[in-house]
């Protein structure tokens, strides 16, 4: 762990900068992009009925949006306020009233026709409610009632039946903590959580390489480096707090690559509401953009390093940090002829990039003294996205870009809870404070004061997948419980999900509001448990942003909804009922502070969060950078180079890579049917123009993607995206995805395929032939 402290925050130039301006016009006035102003109008009224508690929410708690870290409308990285509408968007939740009795016990069938949008707008869930089989409507329970029945189906099953989850919702790390004691107290490993399904690979390829499980350095470190590279995220349009970090940065003089198969608008450029002349004008953001191919990334990076070991023998010092490397990392003998051994035709082909674009790039990394990687999904939803991330790492490593100022790796969270998730243990290889395995294992035993089950936990989705294994197997799924989350518009094959909740014999859905999924029949009942917010939790709740700042959330003053309670405390109350002899000594916690005590026990990093207390305070656990100086928390101290073989990324002549984006959304909760950054629909597929030319496509054009996985219906829209790839929109797209492909390491899906595009006329005639001949097979293939 470092040595040296945060910081603190910096200052923003007062004076304006025209030359990064994108348009003189005044606010970007004919132009696709945001309207930050008429969006929280929006917002404002949306809210009215409940005005001085949302602004309330915004000033003094903690965002329950994205993982930067504001706390009230100020961060740790730059002075002054902000807000994005993101964090508007979500506000609602928070703020709107209940359910009225009318909607709440309406026919299912009548809640069905309501997409999840819909079902989001008629309030918040006030009471526990039951649906047995057979039954058309919920109805009323108590809350004596609903636990008991949970527990009693608990005892009746064995543990290993039983499976947790948890989203990144605006959970606390109080939350995450107390669910993974109780699922480990009452006997299962199998308890899963958001954060895996987006950045478990960044977990599993940092260990391996560095050492470490989170980011490296902080947001201030982008401000001043020489070159700061965002690789597979749209940062603009997912922590749109960002640009203003990034606004700094490009005021300090740092140039901002992007590497992605599509030039996003919104990192080409930004009006940032929370800075005057940006708001105004606009900032220009990404200096240069490599489209490389979609899974080709591996490729890519195997030619950065290609161009540095040629340019090494020209010129010894000129690509590489020799004195780094000898010093605080293993395996250079073994990458350097891994690397020399690949031929640039093979590199070209699987990144999709020139070999001068990539020598561009390398020259670029190679001449600067400070980098920070930055990555989200683009690389961690792959079957191979360890070895992705493990990638970066050795170019930071190759070039000492770790371990001090403006330097750094960091895989940037999407959610607010989901760095503290995994670091309080709710996943099947975690515990708070370390790995399910050896003296972690032991640790937390003498800590909690009883015997963890040894056996491996599953996945969530191979949890689903155990839904339909025969009725007397020891891991056959009949009790799933779920806090938050929605697994129908999250996982691949929707219709495959659809089964597997419904074969499950109890589910148990503890959230705010109805969602899809909470509407689907179960074999013996469905219980709906109604939840408190993070601003409703008595004794607040604390959150840990992607620089591993542990900030404090007051409780907030204001209206609460019907008979919500703390998430942490129904957990405790399932335990409780589960085994009542033994819970009562060792899981029984009196009140908020009590959990933040026994996590700085139970997590030797969290040690500072007991003294949490009031708004405004936060801690940094790790210092301001992990592996300061160059030294890992490794056994030997050292960093571990890697070398990758590229991955086998088997596309039929003819055929599209195609991966999914995220437009106006909040993870799988969309709030407009029209992207603000590129005015396309949800259902619009974005194709390379000189594509679309080949297969005499227009704009508008109806479309057909296909393969064996599914059929996706949709149009044509020409972008500016890499020749023989395709992005459809998230979860609409996950129709074409494969189910039950896990990345080896980490167990994300994969959320990449390849896919034949038809015009939609053509596929429907060659259907209505083929059904009145033979089937027609579809091109088989691997997923890319």
């Amino acid at each position: 762990m470092g040595k040296t402290k945060h910081a603190g925050r910096m200052k923003l130039p007062s004076m304006p900068a025209p030359g990064l301006w994108v348009s003189a016009v005044p606010f970007g006035l004919g132009k696709i992009k945001p309207h930050h102003i008429r969006d929280t109008m929006k917002v404002a009224w949306k809210n009215k009925d409940n005005l001085p508690y949302a602004f309330r929410i915004l000033t003094q708690g903690v965002c329950d949006g994205c993982a930067l870290g504001v706390s009230g409308l100020y961060d740790q990285t730059l002075e002054g306020p902000h807000l994005c509408t993101t964090r508007l968007n979500v506000l609602r939740l928070n703020t709107m009233p209940a359910i009225p009795d009318s909607k709440l016990f309406a026919d299912v069938d009548e809640l069905r026709r309501m997409n999840s949008a819909e079902l989001r707008e008629l309030g918040r869930i006030p009471y526990p409610m039951i649906r047995e089989k057979g039954e058309k409507r919920f109805r009323r329970i108590q809350w004596d009632e609903a636990m008991d029945r949970i527990a009693a189906k608990y005892r009746s099953i064995e543990p290993k039946q039983s499976a947790f989850y948890l989203t990144g919702r605006g959970l606390t790390n109080e939350t995450y903590y107390v669910a993974a004691k109780t699922a480990r107290f009452l006997g299962t490993n199998n308890i899963d959580n958001a954060s895996r399904i987006c950045h478990s690979p960044s977990k599993t390829a940092l260990k391996r390489s560095v050492g470490i499980g989170a980011s490296s350095c902080n947001y201030n470190d982008w401000i001043g480096t020489d070159v700061l590279v965002f690789w597979g995220s749209v940062a603009a349009g997912n922590q749109p707090v960002s640009t203003k970090y990034m606004y700094a940065a490009k005021r300090k003089g740092t140039k901002i690559i992007v590497i992605n198969p599509y030039r996003e608008p919104a990192m080409d450029g930004y009006w940032i509401p929370s800075v005057a002349e940006s708001a105004l004008f606009g900032t220009k953001l990404a200096d240069d953009l490599y489209q490389v191919d979609i899974g080709g990334d591996i490729d890519f990076m195997n030619g950065v390093m290609k161009v540095w070991f040629e340019m090494e023998k020209q010129q010894a010092g000129s690509a590489i940090d020799a004195d780094f490397v000898k010093k605080h990392t293993n395996g250079f003998e073994q990458l350097k002829p891994h690397i020399e051994s690949l031929n640039w035709a093979d590199i070209v082909k699987g990144s999709g990039l020139s070999k001068e674009r990539i020598e561009e790039f390398a020259k670029l990394l190679a001449g600067a003294k400070s980098a920070v990687f930055v990555w989200s999904m683009g690389l961690t939803q792959h079957r191979f996205a360890t070895d992705n991330i493990s990638q970066v790492a050795n170019l930071a490593l190759l070039r000492g870009f770790l371990g001090r100022k403006n330097c750094g790796l960091m895989p940037i969270r999407g959610h607010s809870g989901v760095q503290g998730s995994g670091e309080m243990g709710a996943d099947p290889f975690s515990l708070p404070g370390g790995e399910f395995k050896g003296k972690d294992v032991e640790r937390l035993e003498s800590t909690w004061g009883f015997k963890l089950p040894t056996w491996q936990g599953d996945i969530v989705g191979v949890s689903l997948e155990n839904a339909a294994l025969p009725e007397d197997h020891e891991r056959k799924l009949k009790l799933f419980y779920t806090s938050g989350g929605n697994f129908l518009e999250t996982m691949p094959d929707p219709d495959s999900v659809k089964r597997q909740l419904e074969a499950v014999e109890l589910r148990v859905h503890q959230d705010i509001m109805f969602n899809t999924s909470t509407l689907l029949d179960a074999k013996e009942a469905v219980i709906v448990l109604p939840a408190k917010t993070r601003y409703e939790q008595v004794g607040g709740g604390t959150s840990t942003s992607t620089e591993r700042m542990v900030y404090f959330s007051p409780e907030i003053e204001g209206p609460r909804i019907g008979e919500a309670r703390e998430e942490w405390r129904i957990f405790e109350d399932l335990a409780r009922r589960v085994r009542p002899d033994d819970a009562a000594e060792l899981l029984h916690f009196g009140d908020a502070a009590a959990v933040r005590r026994e996590i700085a026990k139970a997590a030797p990093n969290y040690d500072g969060i007991q003294h949490l207390s009031k708004r405004g305070d936060v801690f940094q656990w790790g210092g301001a950078w992990l592996c300061e100086d160059g030294e890992c928390p490794t056994p030997d101290g050292r960093g571990q180079l890697l070398a990758i073989e590229s991955p086998n990324r088997y596309r039929p002549e003819g055929q599209f890579h195609v991966t999914t984006r995220r437009g106006k959304q909040f993870n799988s909760m969309v709030y407009s049917d029209i992207d603000p950054f590129n005015g396309a629909g949800r259902q619009d597929v974005l194709i390379n123009e000189q594509d679309a030319r080949k297969l005499g496509l227009t704009d508008g054009d109806e479309i057909v993607l296909h393969n064996k996985h599914g059929v996706f219906y949709g149009y044509a829209r020409t972008n500016d995206v890499a020749a023989g790839n395709l992005e459809v929109f998230w979860p609409e797209g996950n129709v074409l995805l494969p189910k039950g492909v896990y990345e080896p390491h980490a167990g994300i899906p994969e959320y990449n395929t390849a896919v034949t595009m038809e015009k939609a006329e053509a596929y429907r005639s060659r259907k209505d032939i083929s059904s009145l001949e033979k089937p027609v097979p579809e091109l088989e293939m691997e997923p890319v």
